[in-house]
């Protein structure tokens, strides 16, 4: 049994472009749509299972009394039928349909547990059931689907239903976190967003009437050709004026401009009201324009406008902190009206990293008696011969990582790295040596001073000894580096950059992944999964699994490229840890202590595969290439290339 949860959405800005922008397949003349839209914090939550047949109960106490338990067989014209039924049961009705006629599966349980996003307040309640029924046919089903497959499949079994969805109402299906979604024909493409403040949002659902059927009847007559002075007008606010606004919403929300941001959400409201409003009697919003204007509300905000098809349905607001945000929150509940707080929080930039260096160095025996393996000399390509630990670091201040905590395995390993990174070099020697390299003994120690350490005691595996930098990372996200490993860009961005730039962007727990043969798989960890971009570098890891045979990787294990062809891919060696990572080590920890086993190994790939099966995870494909040197051979090969 699976857990999902799918929250409703709330486009901030550029409502009504998605179908819009369709048009241009009609239409050259009109401008791409393009929209703001975010997950909010309220959504469905849902247990799911196989099934014989397709079936959706409840269990959450919020619903009772509004609630009747639902199934039908898997059949297609049964299914089609109560998609046109027009019970709330129609939208998964819809897309179960859509399953079975394209993908030949068989049924699925779902149990709502709770529910906790309003329905018919504009924050797409339906689209969110949709996803929902669609994540789990694909999980349960092995169906390989990404987050822009599970999106495209809810509209269209929505489609099925006697509802007329937008496409960006879908956007919920990308988490709670703000996107751009851009609507050129048929074509639409989803970017994740930088913030860098938090934002205090306050939603509410207006309690009034609206019409948007009369609503979006009215404003697609002008299209696709606008007939009079009025339908250009609306082509050009929906159109080019939007293009703007989103621009400059998206800048403001980069730079922390949240004063200014607010100001745009009351300038767009005003460009609605003149250039659109006109376009349908059903518009004309006399709760929403009071609530915009009300004096109580004024010192609490920067800026509000409505939501979705706008009308009397639902208003938002850009609180000046957390403590207006729930000021306002309790004002508008105290006038009748249904309000809810959201904060996006900008992702946290990495600036923390850990590398393990605990092991003694089976494989480079008897070396690893005087010298630890990250000690090892590498020559480089600008011809010094640096040790293994110094390169990583270099690549870590290179990527804007401000402290990196080394994991020893007792206090005694720490004096061969206070020795390089805090005793200067003694005169005698400091004199033979160029200019150069006397000003490159100061960069030796200046990167000392951001090192720190931590001692795993007992060997229990590698979690255990990335476990120990828990308290260091202290809530953040944090970049791991393997230890005996070296990486080389094939850009000007180090590595780390690139994993870290991917994860400013999606904010998920990342792992760098790179192609290895068919032959060599059952030596590795393979990950599988779909593409999550045109560009093939962002894997939605579906699976991971420790060595498989080379027969069971090539059936169920590859990944397409552009040619059609199936690759294989392996961990890279590097690793952006959320804090739910550390989270289920603690959990895996405490687990094996309680039942005495002290000789368990607590692994990181299997913590790393439980916080996927809950919050998922991506593989990032980087440009560079990976030099193992835990090996005689692996440390030949290092030797020989990595300074060409």
């Amino acid at each position: 049994m699976l857990k999902l949860f799918v929250p409703g959405r709330l486009c901030l800005f550029g409502e009504h472009t998605d179908w819009a922008g369709h048009y241009r397949t009609m239409n050259a003349d009109i401008q791409p749509g393009a929209a703001i839209v975010t997950g909010i914090e309220q959504g469905i939550y849902a247990e799911v299972e196989k099934s014989p047949i397709f079936e959706v109960s409840c269990a959450a106490t919020e619903l009772e009394g509004t609630w009747s338990n639902f199934s039908c067989r898997m059949n297609e014209t049964e299914l089609k039928r109560i998609a046109k039924s027009g019970s709330f049961f129609c939208y998964c009705a819809g897309v179960a349909s859509y399953m079975l006629e394209w993908y030949k599966v068989g049924g699925v349980s779902i149990r709502i547990t709770g529910m906790t996003l309003p329905m018919k307040s504009g924050l797409s309640s339906s689209a969110a059931i949709c996803v929902l029924v669609a994540r789990a046919f694909n999980l349960l089903y092995n169906l390989n689907l990404n987050t822009m497959g599970e999106m495209n499949i809810a509209y269209l079994g929505e489609l099925r239903t006697s509802s007329r969805c937008g496409r960006l109402d879908q956007a919920c299906a990308f988490g709670v976190k703000p996107n751009l979604m851009t609507f050129d024909g048929d074509e639409i493409e989803v970017k994740a967003l930088n913030v860098k403040k938090p934002l205090y949002w306050v939603f509410a659902d207006l309690c009034a009437e609206k019409d948007t059927i009369k609503i979006l009847s009215d404003l697609n007559k002008a299209y696709p050709f606008a007939s009079n002075e009025q339908e250009k007008r609306l082509h050009e606010a929906l159109g080019i004026r939007n293009q703007e606004i989103v621009e400059k919403a998206i800048r403001y929300m980069a730079d922390g401009n949240v004063e200014a941001l607010g100001g745009l959400m009351t300038e767009t409201e005003r460009l609605f009201n003149e250039q659109i409003t006109p376009m349908s009697e059903a518009l004309h919003a006399p709760k929403l324009k009071a609530t915009l204007e009300d004096p109580h509300i004024q010192p609490l905000i920067y800026g509000g406008k409505g939501v979705g098809s706008h009308g009397d349905g639902s208003v938002q607001f850009l609180a000046r902190n957390a403590e207006a945000q729930q000021q306002l929150a309790d004002y508008i509940n105290a006038q009748g009206m249904h309000a809810y707080t959201l904060t996006i929080q900008p992702v946290h930039t990495v600036r923390k990293a850990i590398i393990p260096v605990a092991g003694f160095g089976t494989r480079l025996y008897p070396a690893t008696r005087t010298l630890k393996k990250d000690f090892f000399p590498i020559p480089c390509p600008d011809g010094m011969v640096r040790p293994v630990i110094l390169i990583l670091l270099e690549e870590l201040i290179k990527s804007g990582i401000e402290e990196v905590c080394l994991v020893l395995g007792s206090e005694e390993e720490r004096i061969q790295y206070s020795e390089f990174f805090e005793r200067p070099l003694p005169d005698e020697h400091l004199r033979k040596l160029n200019p150069e390299c006397q000003e490159y003994e100061n960069h030796i120690t200046d990167i000392g001073k951001r090192l720190r350490y931590v001692y795993q005691y007992e060997k229990r595996g590698f979690g255990h000894a990335v476990y120990q930098t828990a308290e260091f990372a202290n809530g953040e996200p944090v970049l791991l580096l393997l230890g005996d490993t070296l990486y080389k860009s094939d850009t000007n961005k180090p590595c780390s950059l690139q994993l870290i730039e991917k994860y400013e962007r999606y904010n998920t727990l990342m792992v760098s992944i790179h192609t290895i043969p068919l032959a060599e798989v059952s030596r590795y960890g393979i990950l599988s999964g779909v593409w999550e971009d045109r560009e093939k570098t962002l894997l939605n890891v579906a699976t991971m699994m420790e060595k498989p045979k080379a027969s069971y990787a090539e059936e169920f294990l590859g990944v397409r490229n552009e040619e059609g062809q199936k690759e294989y891919f392996s961990v890279f060696g590097q690793y952006i840890l959320t804090p739910d990572v550390f989270d289920q080590l603690a959990e895996d920890i405490s687990k094996a202590d309680e039942a005495n086993d002290m000789g368990r190994e607590i692994e990181l790939t299997a913590a790393l595969e439980a916080v996927r099966r809950k919050k998922g995870m991506n593989g990032v494909r980087l440009r560079g290439k990976m030099f193992d040197m835990g090996n005689p051979n692996a440390l030949r090969n290092t030797v020989e290339h990595f300074s060409k």
